[in-house]
């Protein structure tokens, strides 16, 4: 689902698979914005496709993402983030974090919280 939502919903639980991230664009309180979305379970991670290296995307294709093992990897420069908490634990921006955005689960909807 890439299409932008207008409204709190961002995507349907069921449209998530274990262990591979979605870009979904949401309109958050400043303006439109592009999102990179993560399972793990039944929770849910949400952060902004913006690497805080050199501000670009970090897909490598629209919607295609490198996620292994629970590392998320900036396709333009290599920085390496954790998918539960965005922290980058390789590559340029070693210590920085990926800016989260609040979602949650309501049902089988995720909500931007």
């Amino acid at each position: 689902m890439d299409t932008l939502q207008s409204d709190r919903h961002i995507c349907r639980l069921d449209e998530l698979t274990e262990g591979e991230a979605i870009a979904v664009d949401a309109v958050l309180p400043d303006g439109p914005e592009n999102l990179i979305i993560i399972r793990r379970g039944e929770r849910v991670h949400a952060y902004m496709n913006i690497c805080p290296h050199a501000g670009r995307r970090l897909d490598w294709a629209p919607g295609k993402f490198l996620l292994k093992n629970d590392i998320l990897v900036c396709a333009a420069h290599g920085a390496s983030f954790q998918a539960q908490d965005g922290l980058c634990v390789g590559g340029p921006c070693r210590g920085e974090h990926l800016r989260s955005v609040a979602v949650r689960v309501t049902g089988e909807d995720v909500v931007l919280d």
